[in-house]
């Protein structure tokens, strides 16, 4: 490190080791923050990355190594102390309060009081600035169960905003927002940056995450395997340091002749009762069996109202949706899960996982059924489902009993498919199959569903990522404001999807 290099490093971190037990989550690493500027952390699920941010915003303190704030050592305490400090995190995982305000959401914990109390024309008029700065159009009074995924995270990273940190650790920031919130999101960290905020940048998103970085650092078990600055990294350097040189995005599995049609969608129409507007408008679409049908699209398209309303969590406003040729019009879920047809939805947290219960009772509870007879429940039947799913899946964990929140991003969704593949569906359905997981769980999660589709399931997911439609799809449906707007074949150049989609086709250099 230069000179100059190491007199712009605002906080360091300094053989960082990490151990819970017999294992050690963090083996002497060095992290240094740069004032100002952009910090991108790579690495896979289980790399250490989390536990690194843990230690730097005061969630927890490491076993041995120290962190260095502005030329000093320092000790974190707690959250609080660090952020009175200057360090704020947005943690990956949303924390809200789905039953309270945007406003009370913010503030919650440290309210801005006056001589009568809590201020709540100042935390509102707070809060609109916020929302505007981010471009989003969020009443500060709206309760946060009633907003998006997408709009959640904004209020997540408004929150984090709000407390004037001078150093913002973003956890997976963008994993929930379309291409142009992501672009309002960069221009506030450039805004940020430019006004000496540093900023600790952590994606999955490899190419997203490129444009905005200006140091790169890369671990894997828990070590430090590289660090460069952005003019010396590309795309391909970023994946070697993570996951080695053999790592294959995967391809359409082949050797096989498709079955008859399975699913059929037609006319399909899902209403915005808010707006009074078509989110799906007027679509059909048939899949076959052992076909791998990609949907892709913008945030907007329609994409995640059509899966939900062919799943039966969502009301047809218009149109039918058959399985294997028999109708599913006033079907309830179990009953389409019964049928054969099932969905892993796009928030494994609030609507695929149950927190409190192991990791064995979240993959048996879709196929409960198969194992419970006259109300009593047959446990060696119940143990080799998961037994089974636990070795299908791949699933990294100590076992059927081990707490579902013991398991990495990727290992928890995995469990979510484990649990609708155990009731032996017809078809899957998958709403972003890969939010929030690693380069090599994506791997591994698109190599399952390619194992799957050639024993004769009919797979189709969802995706925001252009990139994931060139991985294992055999045919891509392109969505724009309800509609379909292309189809493809798995060799489309992928400026031909993002033009179909709407989008503008991103540039390669760096957002400045």
């Amino acid at each position: 490190m230069s000179d100059a290099t190491a007199d712009s490093v605002v906080l360091e971190a300094r053989d960082i080791v990490k151990t819970y037990g017999a294992t050690r989550a963090l083996k002497g690493v060095n992290f240094a923050i740069h004032r100002g500027k952009v910090t991108t952390l790579f690495g896979e699920n289980g790399a250490g990355k989390s536990t690194l941010m843990k230690i730097l915003s005061g969630v927890t303190t490491p076993t041995s190594g120290e962190i260095v704030l502005d030329g000093a050592p320092v000790v974190f305490s707690s959250t609080v102390d660090a952020r009175d400090r200057g360090v704020s995190i947005i943690h990956q995982e949303l924390s809200l309060a789905p039953n309270m305000s945007v406003r009370d959401n913010i503030f919650l914990g440290r309210e801005i009081r006056n001589a009568t109390g809590v201020d709540y024309a100042e935390e509102t008029r707070q809060t609109a600035a916020l929302m505007r700065e981010l471009e989003e159009e969020i009443d500060p009074s709206t309760l946060v169960e009633e907003l998006r995924l997408g709009q959640q995270q904004i209020v997540e990273i408004a929150r984090a905003l709000s407390v004037n940190a001078r150093i913002l650790i973003m956890d997976e920031p963008t994993s929930a927002l379309s291409a142009s919130e992501v672009e309002v999101l960069f221009k506030v960290i450039r805004d940020l940056t430019s006004r000496g905020v540093s900023i600790v940048y952590i994606s999955h998103h490899l190419e997203e995450a490129l444009q905005i970085t200006d140091y790169a650092v890369v671990l894997r078990d828990g070590a430090m395997t590289a660090n460069a600055e952005r003019s010396e990294i590309d795309l391909e350097w970023i994946v070697r340091h993570m996951v080695g040189d053999h790592y294959d995005r995967g391809s359409p599995p082949g050797g096989y002749e498709f079955g008859d049609v399975v699913l059929s969608v037609s006319g399909a129409c899902v209403e915005d009762k808010n707006k009074g507007a078509l989110l799906v408008d007027n679509l059909s679409l048939d899949v076959r069996a052992g076909e791998i049908v990609c949907i892709y699209g913008l945030m907007g398209a329609g994409r995640t109202e059509l899966l939900e309303a062919v799943a039966g969590r969502v009301k047809l406003a218009g149109g039918d949706v058959k399985l294997e040729g028999r109708s599913l019009d006033g079907l309830s879920i179990a009953a389409r899960i019964e049928r054969g047809l099932v969905l892993v939805p796009e928030d494994r947290q609030r609507d695929g996982l149950v927190q409190t219960m192991s990791v064995g009772e979240n993959l048996t509870l879709a196929s409960i059924g198969s194992f419970v007879r006259r109300m009593l429940t047959q446990p060696a039947r119940e143990k080799q489902i998961v037994q089974d799913q636990i070795r299908d899946v791949h699933i990294k964990t100590a076992g059927g009993r081990a707490a579902i929140g013991s398991l990495s991003g990727g290992n928890q969704q995995k469990v979510v498919i484990g649990k609708m593949l155990a009731t032996g569906p017809r078809v899957i359905l998958l709403d972003e199959p890969s939010r929030g997981i690693d380069i090599g769980a994506k791997a591994e999660v698109f190599r399952l569903l390619g194992e799957k589709a050639s024993q004769g399931l009919a797979v189709v997911y969802s995706t925001s990522e252009v990139q994931e439609c060139l991985s294992i799809a055999h045919r891509i449906i392109v969505m724009s404001k309800g509609r379909i707007s292309a189809e493809f074949g798995p060799d489309v150049p992928k400026e031909d999807i993002m033009a179909a989609s709407g989008e503008a086709v991103a540039h390669d250099a760096a957002i400045h």
